[in-house]
C-alpha cells in the first residue's frame, strides 16, 4: 500500500524522501491533494537526461572547476524534468541551489539514504508536481535496497515518479531515470528487461519517459533492442527536428560527431517528438560533466 504524507514541497518533501528508504519501497504518495491547473496553452514539455559526473577533488575537472559552467548550462536549458546519474547529494544540493527556488528533486542513493550516487529526477514546480514516487534496484531482489545480483560492478537502481503536468490540462505521465552498468553485458542485459518490465507495467495507462545513460550503443546493441522491443521509442529517432548527433561521453574530450549515443530519452508510443538536441556546451573548453546532456521536447 502507498505510503501517505503531507509534505511541504521542501523540507517535508526531503523527509518524506529519507523515510522511503527505510519503510517497504512500494510507492510513495506525496499528496492527496491536487495541485491546481492552470489551464491556459502549455508549450511542450522540456526534457533533459544528464550523466553529472560525481563530484570530485580531482583537477583539472574537479567539481568546483565545473560547477559555475553547469549552473550556466541549466539555466540557459531550464527543462521541465532532468534525470540524472552519478550524482553525490551535497552536489546535487549544489545544482537545487543554482537552479533557483522554482525547481525541486526527488531520489535516493544507490546505497541507500545520502550515500553513494543518486539517479536524482529534478522537475520545474511551475509546470510539474509530483504525485507520486518510488525506487528500484536492478537485481533479482528490485525492491532490496542496494541489492546487486547481475554482477554490476556497483549498484544500479531506478527512480521513478508520476507527475500532473499543471500547464497540459492536469495530464500525468511517469518518468524513469536509470543508469546502467559499464562493465557488465549480462548486468546491462538483465537489467533492460527489468526495466522494459516496469516500463510494460505502468504503460497502459499513462505514458512513460526513460531517461539514463545506458552505456551501451544506440542501434548497436542488446540493451537498445530489448527496450525498443519493450515498445519504447527513441525520442532521438522520433524527433521532427533534431540538432548534430555526438558521441555523449566525451572524456573532456572534443566532442565526436555521429560517436556512440550511449544517453537516451525514451518514450512510449503516442508521446509527440517535437525536437531533439545534444548540447556541446564548454565555454573556454571547460565541459560541465565527461558527459553531455541530451535534451527532448515532448507532449507526452
Amino acid at each position: 500500500m502507498p505510503h501517505l504524507s503531507r509534505p511541504t514541497r521542501r523540507l517535508g518533501l526531503k523527509s518524506a524522501l529519507a523515510a522511503s528508504v527505510v519503510l517497504p519501497l512500494s510507492s510513495t504518495a506525496l499528496s492527496p491533494v491536487p495541485a491546481p491547473v492552470d489551464r491556459r496553452p502549455a508549450g511542450p514539455l522540456e526534457v533533459m537526461s544528464f550523466n553529472l559526473r560525481f563530484a570530485s577533488t580531482d583537477e583539472p575537472h574537479s567539481w568546483a572547476a565545473r560547477r559555475p559552467v553547469m549552473r550556466e548550462l541549466l539555466r540557459r536549458e531550464r527543462p521541465h524534468v532532468l534525470g540524472t546519474q552519478e550524482g553525490l547529494y551535497q552536489q546535487l544540493r549544489d545544482i537545487e541551489a543554482d537552479l533557483g527556488p522554482s525547481y525541486d528533486w526527488i531520489g535516493t542513493g544507490r546505497e541507500g539514504g545520502s550515500r553513494d550516487e543518486f539517479m536524482a529526477v529534478f522537475y520545474d514546480t511551475r509546470r510539474l508536481a509530483p504525485l507520486e514516487y518510488d525506487h528500484f534496484w536492478l537485481s533479482d531482489t528490485p525492491d532490496v535496497i542496494a541489492s546487486n545480483t547481475w554482477g554490476n560492478a556497483f549498484v544500479r537502481m531506478v527512480t521513478r515518479v508520476r507527475f500532473r503536468d499543471l500547464r497540459a490540462g492536469g495530464r500525468e505521465f511517469h518518468v524513469l531515470d536509470t543508469h546502467l552498468d559499464h562493465a557488465s553485458r549480462y548486468a546491462r542485459e538483465r537489467s533492460a528487461a527489468l526495466v522494459a518490465e516496469r516500463v510494460a507495467a505502468l504503460a497502459g495507462s499513462l505514458p512513460v519517459i526513460v531517461t539514463g545513460d545506458f552505456n551501451a550503443a544506440a542501434h548497436a546493441d542488446p540493451v537498445y533492442g530489448t527496450l525498443l522491443g519493450a515498445g519504447l521509442v527513441d525520442t532521438w529517432d522520433a524527433a521532427a527536428e533534431r540538432g548534430e548527433a555526438y558521441g555523449t561521453f566525451h572524456g573532456y574530450r572534443p566532442p565526436v560527431p555521429g560517436g556512440d549515443r550511449i544517453d537516451w530519452i525514451l518514450a512510449t508510443p503516442g508521446v509527440t517528438v517535437h525536437r531533439a538536441s545534444v548540447s556541446t556546451f564548454a565555454p573556454d573548453g571547460r565541459f560541465p560533466s565527461d558527459h553531455l546532456p541530451v535534451r527532448a521536447a515532448l507532449t507526452p
